[in-house]
């Protein structure tokens, strides 16, 4: 279904806006490497936070939770809600943490924290690993998602797709620095929105679907609304609620909910005004983004499975695209081809928008690991702020590239998603250990990460090899345990980090707690100025990061059990997320002292 003039006229201006904010704010991006990659840490809590939730709002983002839905149900969502423990962990305990550290990135923190050699190896090292590598994974996924987007409403192919999605957002990224990504975001997010909403309300009304209540009695959908999985099947059960639930959320690292916080989520609280402001950015994201944001996605890819009820359905609606990469998340942009002319225009603007966003991070993000832990840490550490600033802006020009040829490989988001979980398994423990606990170092880290990698290809090919095919989850699982067993055991055996450093670290970011008390005492033994904590903030700071969870749950219920018609239901959890939003607020005036 080709866009009209009206559509296109819309799209075009949004990407004039888009532009001429990255021009404005060139001058100032260009001034320093602190302005470019944390807009010279000035910014408000409630730019930051919108900004983290229109990044994390992509377009393979709804195509992603309709492959969720189609294959196992709403509450297969749970293998994501389960982050928002992780998201409230950070908000609570790390953010302030984080902003104290005064790093400009979160790989900066390993030669803080850690000495020698090791600690210079992996902050390099890691620079490339997650600034290319991964960050190279995260933006092919997203450019999967409009190549799929292109191919069936546009009907381009998916090189004219990367080429020119690709080379609009390049150009207001590498003008703006992250400013620009910033103030782009906020308008980014809106227009997705009201886009995300506009094709749930339209998905509903088409006649194959007949109203929302047609929609949740649909014998094709009543077996698929439940917030909840069926307790009788064990291995889904599992796979998407116990292991998320139990394990992941703390096991795993996945870019944009890192245990501790990291990533472009870091990025954002370096770039904070303050230590206030840095938790309120990421409080913002965690509601908006986990109990606001997913039902429009929801009501959509339930709506497909009445409309595309399989994937053969799918491929004859549309035989124009490659039937390789017709895969369940292609159900979104199916039910996008309905909509009128006008409306169609602003849906698509909006997913562009979404796109732009999550990309735009992304390019900032990495370019800040390549200049700052690799090019100025590693090649020239005395290349001048407009040299940094250039390379830079060539980064960015360069992981967009690559992203794009990456992108031409993949075939379905949630394919990229158990890759990336599976490749980071066992190593979130370590991230939210490595601020309490004095003997963990380089060597635990350098350990868990190749440890983790290790077992992520064997499990790519070991059914080759002649083994069992396990389940996701046992596969996770497995990797969980070896890689996490593995770093403790290289953290005995390894020499701890210099004092120096570490008395250096703790007198900086005031981590306190009792896994530094034996160091401590230590080091006054020796006559060493220094002293403990005078109190720890993470016990009263547990019950914030449990009454956030209750409030964000207790949303995500309400707003499902109102609109399948369980109102009484509906009503109770309304009024638990009520009354535990009234004990947030009280508590969260109570600050330990430092």
């Amino acid at each position: 279904m080709l866009l009209n003039t009206f559509d296109w006229l819309f799209m075009i201006l949004f990407f004039i806006l888009s532009l001429a904010i990255g021009l404005a704010v060139t001058k100032r991006a260009g001034r320093s490497s602190e302005d470019f990659f944390v807009s010279g840490r000035s910014m408000p809590w409630w730019l930051l936070g919108i900004s983290m939730v229109a990044t994390t709002f992509s377009t393979d983002t709804p195509n992603l939770v309709t492959d969720i839905v189609r294959t196992h149900g709403v509450a297969g969502n749970w293998v994501w809600f389960a982050f928002l423990i992780t998201g409230m962990i950070t908000v609570f305990i790390y953010a302030r943490l984080w902003k104290r550290s005064r790093v400009l990135t979160d790989i900066e923190f390993y030669e803080l924290r850690y000495s020698g050699k090791t600690a210079a190896f992996l902050r390099g090292f890691r620079a490339l690993y997650l600034g290319l590598l991964f960050n190279i994974v995260i933006m092919a996924t997203v450019t999967l998602a409009a190549i799929k987007i292109g191919g069936v409403l546009l009907g381009i192919s998916p090189v004219t797709t990367v080429v020119i999605s690709g080379s609009i957002v390049v150009i207001y990224s590498t003008l703006g620095g992250l400013t620009g990504v910033l103030i782009t975001d906020f308008f980014q997010f809106f227009v997705a929105m009201f886009g995300a909403f506009a094709v749930a309300v339209y998905a509903v009304k088409l006649p194959q679907v007949g109203g929302l209540s047609n929609l949740i009695t649909h014998p094709a959908v009543r077996t698929k609304i439940s917030l909840l999985p069926n307790f009788s099947d064990m291995n889904t059960l599992m796979a998407i609620f116990v292991i998320p639930l139990a394990v992941q959320w703390w096991a795993a690292w996945y870019p944009g909910a890192e245990p501790g916080g990291g990533g472009y989520i870091a990025q954002r609280m370096f770039a904070a005004k303050n230590e206030d402001h840095a938790i309120g950015a990421t409080f913002l994201f965690n509601v908006t983004h986990y109990a606001l944001r997913p039902w429009p996605w929801i009501i959509v890819a339930l709506a497909s499975m009445i409309v595309f009820p399989d994937l053969a359905s799918l491929r004859k609606a549309f035989p124009h695209v490659d039937p390789s990469i017709i895969k369940n998340d292609m159900a979104y942009p199916a039910m996008i081809s309905f909509l009128p002319h006008g409306l169609l225009g602003v849906v698509v603007t909006s997913l562009t928008a979404a796109y732009m966003s999550t990309i735009s991070t992304h390019l900032n993000w990495g370019a800040s690991y390549i200049v700052n832990d690799f090019y100025k840490r590693f090649i020239k550490p005395g290349a001048s702020e407009k040299e940094l600033v250039l390379v830079g802006r060539i980064s960015t020009l360069f992981l967009m590239i690559i992203a794009g040829i990456f992108a031409l490989l993949l075939s379905n988001a949630l394919q990229a998603f158990h890759l990336i979980l599976q490749i980071g398994a066992g190593t979130g423990l370590l991230f939210l250990l490595r601020w309490f606990w004095w003997r963990i170092n380089a060597i635990s880290e350098l350990t868990a990460m190749i440890v983790s990698f290790v077992v992520a290809v064997f499990f790519s090919v070991y059914e080759k090899l002649g083994f069992t095919r396990l389940k996701t989850w046992q596969e996770f699982t497995i990797g969980v345990v070896i890689t996490t067993i593995s770093w403790v055991v290289a953290t005995y055996l390894s020499r701890p980090t210099e004092e120096k450093t570490l008395l250096k670290f703790y007198k900086l970011v005031k981590p306190g707690g009792p896994g530094w008390n034996g160091f401590i005492k230590r080091t006054q033994e020796r006559d060493l100025e220094t002293e403990l904590s005078k109190g720890w903030e993470v016990p009263s700071s547990l019950l914030n990061v449990f009454l956030g969870c209750i409030i964000v749950y207790s949303t995500l219920f309400s707003v499902g059990l109102l609109l399948t018609g369980k109102n009484v239901e509906g009503a109770i959890t309304t009024a638990i997320a009520i009354l535990a939003s009234f004990a947030l607020a009280k508590n969260w005036k109570r600050k330990s002292p430092i």
